[in-house]
């Protein structure tokens, strides 16, 4: 009879291999796209070859973030007319945000959205730090800032506000906290409930923290009923993202075999990804096509620019370093994608009904702390993939090995029952 420990062994040094060598392993999705890492090569290998392969394996390992960077360039150089603005907005929103949904309902299995979704304490833990420990610490910042009303534009301190009170974006955390290789169900479960309850609790925490009578909140219209606000986004949201995925769990229950072999045939997860890219796009083309960078002053942008990067450094510290203390790494990288993010795709249509009345360009203004955000928040989940994949992958392997080892176990114990009768 085969030893037990050496299938074990051999599965685990592959395991291995696959962790440490694939930045794209992903065991759950049944495919294994490698650019493998350049760790071992010959001495005898020139440095430039060295160099050359790490560079490859890096263009191959964050193709979406060079994506993203090509894609801001060619929006800050040809803008779609303004004529067709709102037309590409809305086709764009609505229709790559099906793409990204419905095929996160395809690979999702439902007893894993439903187990997440009991989770209740991982509920109030991320959306209290999402909601309430970001607005709280961003209105500390613009009230320092605001002491001096010829440092800042008073746009701008609104679009910091409005940056911290919205919920937390759905499409790249799903994407990123899989790539990962953490809990994507959770994460779906966690970015969908953030903007169940996003066009609730966002209007209350911008007219709290807008309602001091500051000198900078004189330039926002009136509050009024937020009827509209909850009509236009509530549409939005059942259009574009809980009719595909319930579509996606459908077609999965209904067809599990042929839908996980499509899947993986057609890497139908790199076309959410692409979808992603050009709704990033929409977003830096509209801004773009306002003019409003140019609009404002250009040491107002290099701090929005490095507050933000120190905003998301921060908060993705502090929920790592809280759920560390109760929580799973798979969890945990879930937590860390879901907290400091924020989401355009729901943020611009707030600020669009919730700011009415001002002028075009104030209205972009306000925007531009979201989409610098964006950019800054896509670049640094980009990134972080590398490190915690690094730092989940014993984790992955010890338990894909005890999995194996306790089936063999499994085998032996039938083969010896059927040996006995």
């Amino acid at each position: 009879m085969p030893s037990a420990s050496g299938p074990v062994s051999r599965r685990s040094s592959t395991l291995t291999k696959c962790y440490s060598d694939s930045p794209f392993c992903d065991l759950d999705d049944e495919e294994l796209v490698t650019p493998l890492r350049p760790s071992e090569k010959p001495s005898s290998e020139p440095a430039w070859r060295h160099y050359s392969t790490s560079v490859i394996w890096f263009c191959k390992d964050q193709w979406f973030l060079i994506g993203m960077i090509i894609l801001v360039i060619i929006s800050s150089q040809a803008q779609v007319p303004a004529s067709r603005q709102s037309k590409k907005e809305t086709v764009v929103t609505y229709l790559c945000v099906s793409v990204i949904f419905i095929i996160t309902g395809c690979t999702l299995p439902s007893k894993t959205l439903k187990e997440n979704y009991a989770r209740w304490k991982i509920h109030l833990f991320v959306q209290i730090q999402c909601f309430l420990m970001c607005s709280a610490s961003i209105y500390g910042i613009v009230s320092a800032c605001a002491t001096n009303p010829s440092f800042m534009d008073p746009a701008m301190l609104v679009g910091m506000i409005f940056v911290a009170c919205v919920p937390t974006t759905i499409s790249s955390n799903v994407n990123m906290t899989k790539q990962a290789h953490g809990n994507h169900a959770l994460t779906v479960v966690q970015s969908t409930l953030g903007n169940l309850i996003g066009p609730f609790i966002t209007p209350l925490l911008i007219e709290m923290y807008t309602g001091s009578g500051a000198w900078y909140t004189q330039i926002l219209p009136p509050p009024g009923a937020l009827t509209a606000t909850y009509r236009r986004v509530f549409k939005q949201l059942g259009l574009s993202i809980y009719l595909p995925f319930a579509v996606g769990q459908s077609i999965q229950n209904v067809f599990p075999r042929s839908t996980k072999r499509i899947l993986g045939a057609w890497h139908l997860s790199k076309l959410s990804q692409c979808a992603l890219l050009i709704l990033i796009w929409q977003v830096f083309d509209s801004a773009f096509e306002t003019g409003a960078f140019t609009a404002v002053k250009g040491d107002n942008m290099v701090f929005i620019v490095f507050i933000s990067i120190g905003l998301y450094l921060a908060w993705t510290t502090i929920c790592i370093s809280l759920s560390l203390l109760w929580l799973a790494k798979y969890d945990t990288i879930a937590v860390a994608y879901c907290v400091p993010a924020k989401t355009p795709a729901m943020g611009v249509p707030l600020s669009v009904v919730l700011f009415t009345g001002l002028s075009t360009l104030t209205k972009a203004k306000i925007q531009i702390p979201l989409v610098i955000f964006q950019g800054l928040q896509i670049a640094g989940g980009s990134l972080l993939t590398i490190p915690f994949r690094k730092w989940i992958q014993p984790e992955g392997v010890q338990e894909e090995a005890a999995a194996i080892l306790e089936g063999q176990r499994g085998d032996v114990e039938g083969e010896g029952a059927l040996q006995r009768r």
